[in-house]
């Protein structure tokens, strides 16, 4: 699984039209309510955009297929379990974690000790 954690926090917004000049999005998502983007909390500061949500982004570093079953849920139970909310995107390449931002060192340690587990064959 090898989790990475990015510098940095982000944050969630959404607007009415496109992405706003000088604005870099890590995520987009399209929704009928607007645009949701997940940028950096100075990036969207700057641009004047509301948010209420810090999170800390993880990124699952081992290529995980679009069609496999069970990583996201698993994850997802593991956090679950220290009571920590988790939103996934889904990428190509990898699947990426945002979690608060307070957490996220906790995250990083539930992760690396789910991942020594499954390398051991005992998750």
């Amino acid at each position: 699984m090898r989790p990475e954690l990015n510098p940095g926090r982000y944050v969630f917004t959404t607007v009415a039209g496109g992405v706003p000049s000088g604005v870099t999005p890590v995520v987009t998502v399209s929704e009928p309510e607007g645009l949701t983007l997940v940028l950096r909390q100075e990036d969207a500061e700057a641009a004047g955009l509301v948010y209420d949500y810090v999170a800390g982004w993880l990124v699952l570093r081992v290529h995980s297929a679009l069609d496999a079953v069970g990583l996201t849920a698993t994850v997802a139970q593991e956090l679950a379990g220290a009571g920590m909310s988790c939103n996934v995107v889904a990428g190509f390449h990898h699947d990426h974690l945002f979690v608060p931002y307070e957490a996220k060192d906790r995250a990083m340690e539930l992760l690396e000790a789910l991942a020594r587990r499954c390398a051991a064959g005992v998750a």
